[in-house]
């Protein structure tokens, strides 16, 4: 059985753009850690420290947490309410990610 995957696309302030080649968007897939899981935001960021790794610095803290001045929002939900990195991603989620004011 293979393991469940999601696509899902995060989306940049201009702040953060030059860290991923200056894109606002970037897509990737959200694989879950077992056959019997979901997919998650830490899988999604997982997959974008792969493929962009400076964002990695900027956006988790040494421990894989979302960084305190780094609201992300998943469909609209504040992540942090929602579990942080354990939150589950509905497939063809968006992502936001926003620097603390």
């Amino acid at each position: 059985m293979a393991k469940p995957v999601t696509l899902v696309t995060f989306l940049l302030p201009a702040t953060m753009r030059h860290l991923a080649g200056d894109q606002a968007e970037i897509k990737v897939f959200a694989v879950a850690p077992a056959d019997d899981a979901v997919p998650t935001l830490g899988g999604a960021l997982d997959t974008l420290r792969r493929i962009h790794p400076s964002l990695e610095e900027r956006l988790r803290d040494d421990y894989g947490r979302i960084r305190r001045h780094i609201t992300m929002f998943v469909c609209g939900e504040n992540a942090q309410r929602m579990g942080g990195v354990d939150c589950v991603l509905p497939p063809g989620a968006e992502v936001y990610v926003l620097p603390a004011l």
